[in-house]
């Protein structure tokens, strides 16, 4: 059978498959073993099985439990909701202030968890009464929590960029340090947005009543809920910038530091540790299936000459790199409207790897702005996951149709800081240039 007939039907096959609800780790499982006996026969099997192996055994990996480990404490103690107090605190007599403080502790949520879910879930059930009950317009409101919550897999630490190395050559320490300033940077963009609409129609974010507000002594006093959760990303980032620690002893540090959080709140109990320790272990078994179905799947790709064939069809599309590097980003976008990012990731990964590595540019800054835009799936209609993660805490009058209407400039405002990552690759490498 040609090559590319061969390539269509698979891609339309895993489609078919994701269509009909199959998990995508099986749909990957079963294309990867149905190739298999379609280009070698029985003995090709064996090709998944060490694939499956090698994943299994990649030390990076620890990182995964560990780090989801430390999501789930902190979303026990306590920690947010502290954060969000003090951020009412300090922005809430500001016009827009709400919805600004929702995306810097979003900011801080995404540095404690690696996770888009925590951010959205946690701040929907926290900030959005507040901003509504203060008048805030939904396309505000609505807009700034989903958005906040997909930097949850950019600003490190993140599971994605963990994957992401795991499957490539790229350092999933550089990965992480390269995340910080990009994140910033788009953190940065849309609260300027917030601020702006602020500032020309006021009643859309208004600020706070003057009797609502904190004192002085009251802010200063909240700035304490801060200082716990800042030591620990200064620790988990700090350890992995300067050469101390690998990923994976950060995942450790993490875990450990999220435990002394929640002992500093009070919060630390059996019933808390043992819900956490559940739910990392049956996130992290989801994660792990999707892995090894990723790597059977693109172990036989490779072996039987299609990952080749797709690379070369792929290259002679343009000489020049960035066009290449935009076709690549595009096609990663289409499919995260319609699947998680990290499906996104398992499927694209095998295909446009063994294209990048043949391009002049730097794999590390592919590797961010693809993990960028992996990202903005959490946001983009119809399928956004971070939608669904607002739905279902919103309150009942709020429409999924608000939702995905509000979100939509952020999403605009998110692509135009990919665009700026792409034009300006320092951005992403500079900081990863100074790691000891």
């Amino acid at each position: 059978m040609e090559p590319g007939i061969l390539v269509i039907i698979i891609f339309a096959s895993l489609l078919l498959l994701l269509a009909v609800g199959v998990p995508v780790a099986f749909s990957l499982f079963g294309l990867s073993m149905v190739l298999a006996l379609v280009a070698a026969g029985p003995k090709m099997l064996f090709v998944s099985y060490i694939a499956v192996f090698a994943t299994m055994i990649t030390d990076v990996l620890l990182a995964i439990p560990l780090f989801i480990f430390m999501a789930t404490i902190l979303g026990f103690s306590g920690v947010i909701s502290n954060l969000y107090d003090m951020a009412y605190k300090w922005f809430g007599p500001l016009r827009g202030g709400l919805a600004i403080g929702t995306l810097v502790i979003a900011a801080l949520i995404a540095a404690m968890s690696g996770v888009g879910a925590t951010a959205t879930v946690t701040l929907g059930l926290l900030a959005l009464p507040e901003m509504l009950k203060r008048g805030y317009h939904k396309d505000i409101a609505l807009g700034c929590i989903p958005a906040g919550g997909a930097l949850g897999p950019v600003i490190p630490p993140s599971i994605v960029m963990i994957i992401l190395g795991s499957l490539t050559a790229l350092s999933v320490g550089r990965l992480f340090i390269a995340g910080i300033v990009p994140g910033l940077l788009i953190t940065g963009m849309w609260a300027v947005y917030v601020a702006i609409w602020a500032f020309i129609r006021p009643e859309l974010a208004p600020a706070i009543a003057p009797e609502e507000r904190a004192t002085w002594g009251e802010k200063i006093t909240s700035l304490r809920h801060v200082v716990a959760p800042i030591c620990l990303i200064v620790l988990v980032l700090g350890a992995i910038y300067a050469g101390i620690t690998t990923p994976t002893e950060a995942g450790g540090v993490g875990a450990a530091g999220a435990l002394v959080c929640a002992a500093i709140n009070r919060q630390l109990n059996w019933r808390a540790i043992r819900r956490a320790t559940i739910e990392a272990t049956l996130t992290t078994g989801l994660v792990m299936w999707l892995l090894c179905g990723g790597a059977s799947f693109a172990a036989v790709m490779q072996i039987s000459g299609l990952s080749a064939f797709i690379r070369d069809t792929i290259l002679t599309l343009s000489q020049n790199p960035m066009i290449l590097v935009g076709f690549m980003l595009l096609v990663a976008i289409f499919l995260g409207c319609f699947m998680d990012a990290g499906a996104n990731l398992m499927i694209c990964t095998p295909i446009f790897w063994p294209v990048v590595i043949t391009l002049p540019i730097d794999p590390l800054w592919w590797g961010l702005v693809f993990t960028l835009t992996l990202c903005v799936g959490y946001i983009t209609p119809p399928f956004g996951m971070n939608l669904f993660y607002l739905k279902g805490v919103a309150p009942k009058d709020v429409t999924l149709g608000e939702i995905y209407h509000a979100t939509i400039p952020f999403c605009l405002i998110y692509l135009v800081g990919i665009a700026i990552v792409m034009l300006f690759p320092a951005i992403a490498t500079w900081l990863p240039g100074l790691m000891i």
